[in-house]
């Protein structure tokens, strides 16, 4: 057995990102080994700061995101249920990290390997410290196991700045194994930090049955979806809004979603409003797919748990969120026909009426499933 410190994206709201480090440490466990998920967070930005902050915007007329600028308090409200969740289900999370010391610290906790991975954790923009991410602080240690596993880059394209490409380089030298999560990360790898021996795996998501997401539901008896037409649609526009529209129309179902009333890009937090930005519980989120007879969605992992539930769905191209994550793992399985990047083509209405070879997609789920635990389990092993 070894201990396993796991080093994936600041775990907040987002759902697909609170499962896929679920799943991966729940993975490790079976495997036999103990992990500890890292809580690596940015160091934040004091109280009165952010005040001065807000108010040299105003002074100079810049524009203020609305919420740019909640308090402690309201992200305490805001994120109840996806805390209380993190704390049941994720127990193997470290105290808050937000430091160079503070990471340098794991080194005292006789860590026998670090895991990489997995969501966007080497894309520079949404890293709280992206050479933490290439195990830096760890550089000098000896004998201990460094691999990535489906470490994501969000992106076919290349945005680390020269000192980061260098600074990564040398890191990833140290690496006894690499994995990626979209095919287009090999070649950014290859290209990029010089390793020519990065495979491409499965979401960590993926590797977990659907019973082992059924069993939260259950624990947490979940009630039932609100209807049978899941919308997991995290960029709305009125375009978006009329297509979902005439979709259930055309399936005869009812939409339902499982996100807060009010969005946080969307209206401001007053005291008044506070309760309906809160969101709801991911164990919930999940019964939305068991109950959905068909999903829209823009997400990666609402994506990802469409094909894990053989639910029909379709994927609306977002590509401010970048689009390689969506088309690698369309392409893996056969589905590059539910994308759409077009609502209005012609093409589009033809999807609702196309079905899914299912027992197709299933076996290459079982055959990507072996080959991505295997990769985990002969590395650490070895």
């Amino acid at each position: 057995m070894k201990k396993i410190a796991i080093l994936t994206q600041p775990l907040h709201d987002n759902y697909g990102g609170l499962l896929q480090a679920y799943a991966l440490k729940e993975t490790l466990k079976s495997l036999g080994h103990s992990p500890l998920v890292v809580n690596r967070h940015g160091a934040g930005v004091h109280p009165f700061r952010r005040k001065l902050s807000k108010l040299k915007s105003s002074l100079l007329n810049r524009p203020v995101r609305p919420n740019q600028y909640l308090n402690d308090r309201q992200k305490a409200v805001i994120s109840e249920k996806t805390i209380g969740f993190r704390a049941k289900y994720i127990p193997e999370l470290s105290s808050l990290i937000t430091s160079q010391r503070g990471m340098k610290r794991l080194l005292t906790k006789d860590i026998d390997a670090y895991v990489v991975g997995s969501d966007q954790c080497w894309r520079p923009r949404y890293s709280p410290c992206i050479s933490n991410y290439f195990l830096d602080f760890a550089k000098e240690s000896k004998g201990i196991k460094r691999i990535a596993y489906a470490a994501s880059f969000g992106t076919a394209e290349w945005e680390f700045n020269d000192a980061d490409t260098l600074e990564c380089k040398n890191l990833l030298k140290l690496f006894d194994a690499i994995s990626v999560r979209e095919d287009d990360g090999v070649d950014l790898v290859q290209n990029h930090l010089g390793r020519a021996d990065a495979i491409h795996v499965l979401d960590p998501t993926m590797l977990l049955p659907t019973s082992a997401y059924d069993r939260i539901t259950a624990d947490q008896k979940v009630p039932d979806s609100s209807g049978n037409l899941k919308v997991y649609v995290l960029d709305k526009n009125a375009e978006k809004e009329e297509f979902i529209r005439q979709a259930a129309s055309r399936l005869q179902l009812e939409t339902f979603e499982v996100m807060p009333e009010l969005r946080l890009q969307q209206e401001k937090v007053t005291d008044a409003n506070l309760d309906l930005f809160k969101y709801p519980c991911p164990s919930q989120w999940l019964k939305g797919f068991q109950d959905a007879e068909f999903v829209i969605t823009d997400s990666f992992h609402g994506t990802v748990f469409s094909i894990l539930y053989n639910k029909p769905f379709i994927v609306l191209g977002n590509e401010q969120r970048g689009m390689s994550r969506f088309t690698s793992l369309l392409k893996m399985f056969g589905l590059e026909d539910r994308l759409v990047l077009d609502i209005n083509a012609k093409s589009t209405v033809e999807v609702f009426n196309t079905d899914v070879d299912w027992p197709r997609v299933n076996s290459v789920l079982d055959r990507e499933k072996i080959k991505s635990i295997s990769f985990l389990r002969d590395n650490l092993e070895s």
